[in-house]
């Protein structure tokens, strides 16, 4: 059934807007709170080795006759303060994820509104029908939906066409049209039927519709850690490993020497301090805020690995027709043949098109209009329309007075004219050398010109396609045109390289060839002969309005429908991926100026350095080494939600090359990290010495001290 041209949303009809996400201040903390569990501690296991070390000082500080060895050094208010310190710093990390994943849950309970109560009218295989709860639904059964009613689950249309209401699934509020045949099939559960009557064959079952796909994914419980993520975790734990056997020998090698008795709070503190704490802190959250920035962007990532794969894509394969051009081919000159008037042009091609409803004929009258054309008023009964058709090429008017205006294909008017003149036919092959389409206009059998249509690259588009060249990524178009539009078409966009007469499986070939060379391949598609080139490439992104075989083969769905998302994605990955970097090279190089910190503090020895050149390591000249150690703490715990709205919002980004990235994220992150390590440390360092003058804190120290079970050094 054809959808029906006259559809219009009638008044009172409900159009929704999607309802903004929202975060709750105490949802957040409770959760901080609950990941203090086991289990969420064992998934990060950098910040598990934090969390051990906390309660083991916490412990040693609560009770230290249990460790003669460590009484000998003990100091209640030092012991304390470094176990706050170690707990607030697990508790940042914490509060991190929480916020993250408050976001996604945000955004899935406003989805979850969308499916509660819904009922559906079943079609049973004799014909009868009979309202159910779509709890009961399977896949293959039938539904009826009327105007009025939401979708129960995802299925395809197989009677009928309807205009529908998807806003509350895509923010967008124009009502889209469903019907079936073709490929604008696909119906989403949760969107309404605002008019027209559909049968619908449901192809998703209760828990695996896209809809829940979606908000398990928005809520963090569908993500796995990515390849990379996973190597990056790998990476920072065996380098901690290191680290920590590095300590251990340190204190053995120190003790055995008796140069110095190493405290083992100092100790902690050193080791907690050098380790990559704040990427691993904040990792989790990036991965998180990534899938976020994707569904903000109206696509729906299927897998945090997606978007990571987006970020480091080499070969960009998109369709000529809606992501290069405007979609169809607009007017846009008019060429008068010898002896022939502009004005007698204009107004030909202005009646030969007026009643041409498809884009081209709109835009020769837009064309005309713009050049002052003026035309003969026609009057019901006057005249006949001749329709197009494939066998004539041409289309057009016969007027009552027997006057006959037709435009059409140069070879079909070459036939129907009684003589074609040559410099019109040497115009209309120039133009088709361009990649332009010519067709002749002609009243009685004289040619009149040409008007020339041309597919419209779309604005920007070139632009966008130099950034990902600066990016390296390669363009290939596919197009079904003749190689001599394709070649105007990719010269005047700017691809790197064009298939001219693709066929279906030319994509999947394509695919095929660049990956079996080792380059990570993304493309665009919506029809069902899409789905295996989708399915094979790195980045698959299906358009909702594509079939369920589409988007079932991608592993993103661009809910605005628009294949140029395709770019924009692209640069959230990269987004992604130079978040992460950004902030694992400050992490490295913040942990370079707590060494310059903690090492002199541990071979100082009442207020004196027990090894000749040690004191050259003081390079902000503390004297305290006590406050020097919690100084270095407190700014490696804070550091962590200073950085929180960076590792959500990632970092800003330009389309670069991969070196001047690379400049740009050293100068920027490491040496901006080193810096602000020093200039952080020294503030807490000042602030501290403040606060041990103050005589309130002497009486806070003083209560702690009684209740512990050891006071003083």
């Amino acid at each position: 059934m054809a959808a029906d041209p006259g559809f219009t949303v009638e008044p009172g009809a409900r159009v929704s807007v999607r309802r903004r996400p929202h975060t709750s201040a105490r949802r957040v903390l409770a959760d901080s709170i609950r990941f203090f569990g086991l289990r969420q501690q064992l998934r990060r296991p950098l910040m598990f080795c934090v969390f051990a070390l906390f309660w083991f000082v916490a412990v040693v500080t609560v009770y230290p006759r249990a460790f003669p060895d460590i009484a000998r050094t003990y100091h209640a208010g030092y012991y304390l303060a470094i176990t706050i310190i170690l707990f607030l710093t697990v508790w940042f990390a914490n509060l991190s994820d929480a916020i993250a994943e408050a976001q996604g849950r945000a955004q899935a309970e406003s989805l979850r509104t969308i499916r509660s109560g819904i009922r559906a009218r079943q079609v049973l295989p004799d014909g009868e029908v009979r309202w159910v709860a779509s709890d009961i639904l399977h896949v293959g059964d039938t539904v009826e939906i009327r105007p009025g009613e939401p979708v129960p689950l995802d299925g395809d249309v197989v009677h009928g066409a309807a205009l529908i209401d998807e806003s509350m699934m895509t923010g967008e509020s124009e009502a889209v049209t469903r019907e079936s045949g073709g490929d604008k099939t696909s119906v989403l559960g949760g969107s309404q039927v605002l008019q027209g009557t559909i049968q619908v064959r449901v192809s998703a079952a209760r828990g695996e519709s896209f809809l829940d796909r979606l908000i398990r994914l928005v809520e963090g419980l569908g993500r796995e850690p990515t390849p990379s993520e996973i190597a990056l975790s790998v990476l920072l734990a065996a380098f901690t490993l290191t680290l920590f056997i590095v300590c251990v020998s340190f204190v053995y090698l120190a003790n055995a020497s008796g140069i110095v008795t190493v405290d083992i709070a100092t100790i902690i503190a050193l080791f907690v301090c050098l380790m990559p704490t704040t990427i691993g802190a904040l990792l989790p959250a990036i991965g998180i805020s990534g899938v976020n920035r994707v569904a903000r962007a109206n696509v729906i990532a299927k897998s945090g690995k997606a978007v990571e794969a987006s970020g480091d894509l080499d070969v960009l394969i998109l369709d000529k027709t809606g992501t290069i051009t405007v979609g169809s081919r607009l007017a846009v000159q008019f060429v008068a043949a010898p002896d022939v008037a502009t004005a007698d042009l204009l107004e030909a091609a202005l009646l030969s098109s007026t009643l041409d409803e498809t884009p081209e004929g709109r835009s020769i009258v837009r064309l005309a209009a713009r050049r002052n054309a003026t035309a003969r008023r026609l009057e019901p009964g006057t005249f006949k329309v001749m329709p197009f058709t494939t066998e004539r090429r041409m289309s057009g008017l016969l007027l009552q007075d027997g006057t006959e205006i037709y435009k059409g294909a140069i070879q079909s008017m070459e036939a129907y004219c009684a003589a074609f003149p040559e410099p019109t036919r040497q115009a209309a092959n120039d133009a088709a050398r361009q990649g332009m389409t010519p067709l002749a206009i002609a009243v009685n059998k004289k040619v009149l010109g040409l008007v020339i249509l041309k597919d419209v690259v779309k604005p920007g588009i070139r632009d966008r396609i130099r950034e990902l060249r600066t990016m390296g990524i390669r363009t290939i178009m596919c197009t079904g045109d003749n190689r001599l539009t394709a070649a105007a078409i990719a010269l005047e966009s700017g691809v790197d390289e064009f298939v001219a007469e693709a066929k279906p499986e030319s994509k999947l070939e394509l695919i095929q060839r660049e990956k079996a060379a080792g380059r990570l391949v993304a493309m665009t598609g919506d029809g069902t002969n899409d789905a295996p080139a989708l399915a094979r490439a790195d980045v698959g992104l299906a358009m909702n309005s594509g079939t369920s075989a589409a988007k079932e083969a991608g592993n993103m769905v661009d809910l605005d429908n628009d294949p140029t998302k395709l770019i924009e994605v692209v640069s959230i990955g990269k987004q992604l991926l130079i978040t992460r970097g950004a902030l694992t090279t400050f992490s490295i190089t913040n942990d370079v100026a707590k060494y310059f910190v903690i090492i002199p503090a541990i071979f100082a020895t009442a207020g004196a350095i027990a090894l000749p050149g040690v004191a050259a390591l003081n390079l902000l000249g503390f004297s305290d080494p006590y406050l020097a150690v919690i100084a270095a703490l407190v700014f490696n715990a804070l550091i962590i939600p200073l950085l929180i709205p960076l590792a959500l919002a990632g970092v800003p980004f330009r389309p670069r090359s991969a070196i001047d990235l690379l400049r740009r994220n050293m100068v920027t992150y490491g040496l901006g990290g080193l810096v602000s390590a020093f200039v952080g440390i020294w503030l807490c360092y000042v602030f501290l010495e403040w606060m041990v003058v103050q005589p309130w804190l002497a009486g806070a120290g003083s209560f702690v001290a009684h209740w512990l079970p050891l006071g003083g050094r």
